[in-house]
């Protein structure tokens, strides 16, 4: 029991906007879980949502946020002891209708850290979680730093959830809208990796754009302020001509900008028998004739998280250079929280932030 402090150090959300060192209760181990020794916790704009926007958590503050979780377990279950991990995002409990049933990424009791485990989350020193779901990282990391590691348990495997929601095969043709994001940067990755034929990133920022072409988008598409989105489809359908691809039938598209702006070039993109895959968050609402969807014979999905059983599949496609990782994340120390979500929040920065315990 030597490797169970006395306290968590954390960095809790008092009140939305506003963040205080804090130590925590450790909660007592119970059968079946394993505390986590945090060596890295990004930041999510879904954490920005929360702090800044009044987005309401499961558990209101105080809380601590952050539920992009790298580390190594130094308690409870005793198979995982020693081990590196990753920590799902969101850990079902494996048991109600909607598990068995093999949507356990939208369970309805299922356990996220920074939202719904109570006053725990990842920015802090540790944590504890259920041991059952987490992804064990290989003792070869080939040259990966654990930390960076984090963006895997949402950044990474929440495009490959997307992905596999739209049933995607190799040769396929895809779109990926806000595909410079914190998100989007992945799941361009993520859909090369899987084989499709075209991956197409549509986004506002030039050089971020040109940037994705090194990381598996086939061409970029600019989206601008003063770009309808029938402009955005003219350009679609050149570029198809181009190729001597369809620009009418059969692509998948996925919309993770979470933006009004985004959301209304996907649906007007939306075609024949396209697949219409809604992964960003926004507020705000949409106008559309569904009767469209009817004669399209064209599919529109959600799609939430990541299932715990996919997590291996995108550790390897990481490790087999399939997803960089590296060009898209720094580390900063945890201290530095207050200012890093003030950059995250303002926009503009070309790397995820993780934020490494320096308490």
């Amino acid at each position: 029991m030597a490797n169970i402090p006395s306290k968590i150090e954390t960095w809790q959300m008092t009140e939305p906007g506003k963040l205080a060192r804090v130590s925590l209760p450790m909660p007592e181990l119970k059968p079946g879980e394993a505390l986590i020794q945090i060596a890295g916790c990004g930041i999510c704009h879904t954490d920005l949502g929360y702090f800044y926007d009044g987005v309401p958590t499961v558990n209101k503050p105080p809380l601590t946020l952050g539920h992009e979780i790298a580390g190594t377990v130094v308690a409870g279950d005793a198979k995982w002891v020693g081990k590196e991990v990753i920590v799902p995002a969101v850990m079902p409990d494996n048991t109600c209708p909607i598990c068995a049933a093999g949507r356990n990424n939208r369970c309805l009791a299922q356990k996220m850290p920074g939202n719904s485990m109570g006053i725990y989350g990842g920015f802090s020193s540790h944590i504890v979680v259920p041991a059952m779901d987490l992804c064990p990282v290989p003792k070869d990391k080939k040259g990966l730093e654990l930390a960076h590691l984090a963006v895997v348990a949402d950044a990474g495997t929440s495009p490959y959830q997307a992905a596999k929601r739209a049933d995607v095969q190799p040769g396929d043709l895809t779109i990926v809208i806000g595909a410079t994001g914190g998100l989007g940067t992945y799941a361009v990755q993520v859909l090369a990796g899987m084989g499709a034929k075209e991956v197409i990133a549509i986004a506002r920022d030039p050089v971020k754009l040109k940037r994705s072409l090194e990381f598996g988008a086939t061409t970029t598409i600019q989206s601008t302020s003063d770009k309808d989105p029938r402009a955005i489809k003219d350009e679609f359908r050149a570029y198809c001509a181009s190729k001597n691809i369809p620009s009418n039938y059969g692509w998948k598209i996925f919309e993770w900008s979470g933006a009004a702006a985004g959301q209304k070039i996907a649906l007007e993109l939306l075609s024949y028998t396209y697949k219409l895959v809604i992964c960003g968050y926004g507020m705000q609402k949409n106008e559309y004739q569904l009767s469209r969807l009817m004669a399209f014979d064209a599919d529109v999905y959600g799609s939430w998280g990541c299932l715990p059983k996919y997590y291996p599949d995108v550790l390897n496609m990481i490790l087999d250079g399939k997803i960089k990782v590296a060009p898209f994340v720094e580390t900063r120390p945890m201290s530095t929280i207050k200012e890093s979500f003030e950059e995250a929040h303002k926009g503009g920065l070309t790397k995820r932030i993780i934020l490494t315990p320096d308490f």
